[in-house]
């Protein structure tokens, strides 16, 4: 029998984490094998469907990271423990960790971001030997818009963390003010020809960040970023992430730099 590739399937809820106001974690009950970097189709029974990247994963859990910002949101925030999320996937390419080995890594991640890459920071965390020297820099709009602050703090303990805000709101922020911009010059690098670099974020924070770790030196190929786009099939048939001849959620949402320079809308 084919499996029907639409067909989402239960997934209960074990945990769920406020981040912020509007941002919650949710852990599901289930056994997919995701790579790093890949999204899933989220779904509750006549509502709707939304894309979500999966911010971390086990043998049989994933975590999701939700931003409340729509219809389908809305009523995910509603549920509760032991409720169920209709999920299917995974779908798209992830981040070619293997390739990352025996390298000095930098991820530069911008607000929500974070979440497709904090996967691979747990895992090279857990792993520092598979690295020769790991950068971490975090950019927020405010203090309050921290994510995933627990494992920031612990990421601190073993990782080269920069965490930067665009502004602080109060006194009580006595950290980085500025865009992540301007710490990506900062970054002790010893062999250029060494450097894998990933960058996720908004649109215009991985264009400019992007170009400070060229000015750097780093070559394009050395270069990933991930796309945030509005996946609705995820198979590559409705055309809705499609930018020129590509479709987003087949050959992304990861994609090399010397491939994502010339996506454009």
């Amino acid at each position: 029998m084919v499996k029907n590739p639409y067909l989402p399937f239960k997934a209960k809820i074990l945990d769920i984490k406020k981040q912020t106001d509007i941002d919650w974690t949710y852990r599901l009950e289930c056994s997919l094998s995701p790579e790093w970097g890949q999204f899933v189709e989220v779904s509750i029974p006549g509502v709707g469907e939304c894309p979500i990247s999966i911010s971390d994963f086990g043998d049989d859990y994933i975590e999701l990271t939700i931003r409340r910002v729509g219809k389908v949101t809305d009523v995910i925030h509603q549920l509760n423990q032991c409720d169920n999320l209709f999920i299917r996937g995974p779908y798209g390419k992830g981040f070619p960790i293997p390739d990352f080995y025996d390298k000095h890594l930098i991820i530069a991640a911008g607000g929500t971001g974070l979440a497709p890459v904090k996967s691979i920071i747990n895992h090279f965390y857990d792993h520092p030997d598979k690295l020769t020297k790991f950068n971490l820099l975090i950019g927020f709009k405010t203090p309050s818009d921290f994510l995933f602050k627990d494992e920031i703090d612990k990421w601190k303990d073993n990782l080269n963390v920069t965490i930067t805000v665009d502004r602080a709101e109060n006194d009580n922020w006595d950290g980085n003010v500025g865009l992540i911009t301007n710490y990506v010059p900062k970054i002790n690098i010893f062999k250029i020809e060494n450097v894998r670099v990933v960058v996720v974020g908004p649109p215009v924070m991985m264009k400019f960040t992007v170009q400070e770790f060229i000015k750097l030196g780093v070559p394009e190929e050395n270069i990933w970023v991930s796309f945030e786009r509005k996946m609705c099939c995820g198979v590559g048939k409705c055309g809705h992430c499609k930018i020129d001849d590509t479709y987003v959620c087949l050959e992304g949402p990861v994609f090399n730099y010397t491939k994502a320079k010339k996506l454009i809308d």
